[in-house]
């Protein structure tokens, strides 16, 4: 497997979509991560919580981080952040089970945690990341449309959308389609 020392190479990498990058790149920084959050004394489900965030909010802001010498800084940041946000939040919540719970503990059940696993989450940021490179290599009204249609707050109906676009309300589904097919094939082509 191939070693990346320079960090401005792997993060040049990693905007162009490369897979391998990104794992290597977790891989380097994963232990950094979880390392800071340990010194906070959060339990494995926040520290969890916490390298997800960390991974995802770098895929966010790879493609604008102007030094990517200083990505450990960057990472570094994020986390202690990230942390401090997540002992907060332990602050404000109270259980609602009594501490002597009979219920699945009891039997020896514990419930299945929900967060992803590692691998899982790298893949759903992956995804995002290649899904986000597609939307920018779209053209504007492909990109602008399918924006509109897609969001998840205050998502305009057809009528404002055909009005905003300049174009009729029964051709927003077929182009629609069109820019979908377009963004599938520039996500499943990659860089």
């Amino acid at each position: 497997m191939e070693t990346v020392d320079d960090t401005a190479a792997l993060v040049a990498r990693c905007r162009a979509g490369d897979a391998t990058a990104w794992r290597l790149l977790v891989r380097r920084y994963q232990r950094l991560v979880y390392a800071i959050v340990g010194r906070g004394g959060l339990d494995e489900h926040a520290a969890a919580d916490v390298f997800q965030t960390v991974f995802t909010r770098l895929v966010q802001a790879l493609p604008t981080l102007a030094d990517p010498e200083r990505l450990s800084a960057w990472i570094v940041t994020t986390a202690k952040r990230e942390m401090w946000l997540q002992v907060e939040r332990g602050r404000r919540q109270v259980s609602l089970s009594p501490p002597d719970d009979e219920g699945e503990a009891a039997a020896g059940h514990d419930p299945p945690d929900p967060a992803p696993q590692p691998e899982q989450a790298l893949e759903h940021l992956q995804q995002v990341w290649r899904l986000r490179e597609g939307l920018q290599a779209l053209d504007e009204r492909c990109r602008t449309l399918l924006t509109m249609v897609f969001r998840d707050d205050d998502r305009p109906g057809y009528d404002e959308v055909a009005h905003r676009l300049g174009m009729p309300v029964g051709s927003i589904g077929p182009t629609r389609q069109r820019c979908l097919d377009k963004l599938r094939r520039l996500v499943e082509r990659g860089p």
